[in-house]
């Protein structure tokens, strides 16, 4: 459908149309995805609105417009950011730590304001983010700054677009009114489970790990390249403007439910409480739920409700008077190194973990904190009987933030990688450029135990009953040593245990029967080969089909897989070399394992099968997506990235650098028509 409306589009005028719809489309899309969490447009088809949006914008790129969607990928990079004043500074705020505080607050307010009545207050979690200010025109996003000093920030414009929970034009619903200039002010944040991913993949490619979710906000929005940013998983929510006098809102929460209503995304845990002994209860509330949330919070923000008493309350040089941020107790703390040990996991990899003095963080007492590898250790500068600062920011292990140098006395000791496994005292390798040190003995017990719980754990074949803890209880109990033992256990050996009766044992095993039919791409998964996670599974298992075909491939058939590299490919050929691995699985298939057969697709024999494609350039005559769903069905596969393994570079419109790098690999060029024609169109 929207293929048809950008054939038949023939004028400047008929383009110009059809983007405000698109944009007026995608716009509100994205608002129910983002914002309100309830999209009723299928990815796919949304995708298809966007080539349609971007297509038109190429031919026609004076009709762009800063609220186009296709403008949040991020601009050119810049050489400096400039400065901005804020037209009404952004005041930090005084800080709260107890109830007595709270209960003092509201008895300096009474006292400012020579009254007895009753105040109402706002409540809402204090994210530890970056504050900034959206300033909008007529309804578009014009300027966004960080909060700098508080009277003058940074011009982060280009990068504050990139965000999707930032609305680029203000909507109205129920017939509410857009001001002529408004200027909204929250925070960017990062959530935690996007934190723990990103650290992940910097970690993986030996770039420096950010310290905290805020580190990594701030550092996002402060790159000079609006791309980087682009690529970070940045939110926001509004929590105010600067000045409400204009506005159709007498009071903090009328206010908030007024930014919602123009598009913003506003925390869902805001309060409005009657009084302060409410305020204390819902700061109570709030810390308990404070681990269970998905972003990090270091406190309640309260702030008086009527707009009317906050103009009587006034500021004082720093800090409005009417608010206050309510403090939970510090997710950091100071403590001492006393040893580091180190831990093997199921592929070798040895993990430096601090052990500390215990100490109170967050509200849990710590021992144990993570030092990610030896470079993050070496990094850090870290020595034995430092005093170190520690967080602990939702994991189940917090982690060593840093040494404090200035507390040192000449007598700690530096920290020594082992050269030997610890578990089995096979030497150990670091390998190229990689950041890990590794046990290459497969044979070392901490390696099969954690492959073991890797195999029956939620990642692997998922076996019910036989978590963790239950598994190295076998273990320990001589009962299983290797995957295959897995399948002779009975109930009447499980019932034996301790902690076990004949309903969990009876439990286990029936979970054990019901993973002996996986599908392939969940038997590879658990298997954990090193560098294969889900995602490579069902790349193997889609191309493969059968494990039996799998066991036949060599280095160069698992190459030919878009998707997969000579690291995975090593690692996957190594690994069904080994002729430990070809005895388990004959064990396997003797005990009645059956990996079943992925299905084929209908293309996989298909003219294109072999092929791979990438495009660079704007298509003329068919959509991107529709050229990707036929190369599929006709067997091939559609390359993101240029590379030796790419058959036909597709020359569209306005080609980008791709084409440059394609003619230096030598690669295959074709034109759209040439293209058309291969898959019969």
């Amino acid at each position: 459908m929207a293929q048809l409306s950008l054939l038949n589009i023939s004028g400047k005028d008929e383009a110009r149309q059809r983007l405000q719809v698109l944009r007026q489309e995608l716009n509100l899309h994205a608002y129910r995805y983002y914002v309100l969490d309830d999209p009723i447009l299928a990815d796919a088809e949304y995708d298809l609105l966007f080539q349609e949006l971007v297509a038109l914008e190429q031919q026609h790129p004076e009709l762009i417009t800063a609220d186009s969607p296709s403008q949040r990928v991020g601009g050119s990079p810049l050489a400096q950011f400039e400065t901005v004043p804020h037209s009404l500074p952004m005041l930090s705020l005084e800080n709260a730590f107890t109830d007595d505080d709270l209960v003092d607050f509201e008895e300096r307010l009474l006292r400012f304001l020579q009254s007895t009545e009753q105040i109402s207050y706002v409540t809402e979690p204090k994210l530890d983010g970056l504050a900034v200010e959206l300033v909008y025109d007529d309804g578009l996003f014009v300027l966004g700054s960080t909060r700098g000093d508080g009277l003058i920030g940074e011009n982060i414009s280009q990068n504050l677009k990139t965000i999707p929970t930032i609305p680029l034009r203000l909507h109205t619903q129920d017939g509410v009114g857009i001001p002529k200039r408004l200027e909204v002010r929250g925070e960017v944040f990062i959530g935690l489970a996007d934190f723990k991913k990103l650290n992940e993949e910097r970690g993986r490619a030996g770039e420096p790990l950010f310290a905290n979710p805020r580190n990594g906000a701030a550092g996002s929005l402060r790159q000079l390249d609006p791309r980087i940013t682009a690529s970070r998983p940045l939110d926001f929510y509004a929590y105010g403007v600067s000045d409400p006098a204009a506005l159709p809102c007498q009071n903090q929460y009328e206010l908030l439910q007024y930014l919602g209503s123009l598009g913003f995304k506003i925390n869902p845990l805001v309060h409005l409480c009657q009084s302060i002994t409410e305020v204390i209860g819902q700061f109570t509330q709030l810390q308990s739920q404070r681990s269970a949330l998905a972003y990090d919070i270091d406190g309640m923000v309260v702030k008086v409700n009527d707009f009317a008493l906050q103009g009587r309350l006034g500021a004082k040089a720093r800090s409005p008077r009417w608010a206050i941020a309510a403090k939970f107790p510090a997710s950091q703390a100071t403590t001492r190194l006393l040893a580091v040990e180190f831990g093997v996991g199921r592929t070798g990899a040895i993990t430096p973990v601090a052990i500390l003095e215990p100490v109170q963080v967050g509200g849990v007492m710590v021992s144990r904190a993570t030092l990610h590898n030896e470079d993050e250790l070496r990094r850090k500068g870290l020595m034995l009987g430092d005093t170190v600062l520690v967080q602990r920011a939702g994991d189940v292990i917090p982690e060593v933030v840093k040494p404090v140098k200035e507390n040192r006395t000449g007598q700690e000791q530096p920290i020594t990688m082992p050269r030997l496994c610890p578990e089995c005292n096979q030497p150990l390798i670091r390998a190229g450029q990689e950041a890990i040190t590794r046990c290459p003995n497969p044979d070392c017990p901490a390696q099969r135990v954690r492959g073991l719980i890797h195999f029956t754990g939620k990642s692997g074949m998922d076996i019910e009953g036989l978590g963790k803890k239950a598994v190295e209880q076998l273990v320990t109990q001589g009962l299983i040593q290797d995957i295959p033992d897995i399948y002779q256990l009975t109930v009447e050996t499980l019932a034996s245990l301790d902690g076990w009766g004949n309903k969990s044992a009876e439990n286990a095993v029936r979970a054990i029967e019901g993973s002996r039919t996986p599908t392939l791409a969940k038997f590879l998964a658990a298997l954990g080969i090193r560098h294969v996670g889900e995602v490579t599974a069902q790349l193997l298992a889609h191309h493969f089909t059968s494990l039996a075909r799998l066991l036949l491939a060599g280095e160069a058939d698992f190459l030919h897989i878009e998707g997969i590299g000579a690291q995975v490919a090593t690692s996957l050929v190594d690994y069904f070399q080994d002729p430990a691995v070809q005895e388990m699985l004959d064990r396997l298939e003797a005990l009645g394992v059956r990996v079943q057969e992925e299905k084929p697709d209908a293309g996989a024999n298909g003219a294109l099968a072999g092929s791979v494609f990438l495009f660079t350039g704007a298509l003329a005559q068919l959509s991107r997506h529709e050229a990707k769903a036929r190369i599929k069905e006709l067997g091939g596969q559609v390359a993101s990235g240029i590379s030796r393994k790419v058959t036909y570079v597709v020359l569209g419109d306005s080609p980008g650098s791709k084409l440059t790098k394609a003619r230096e690999l030598g690669l295959t060029v074709i034109t759209e028509n040439e293209f058309l024609r291969l898959i019969g169109r």
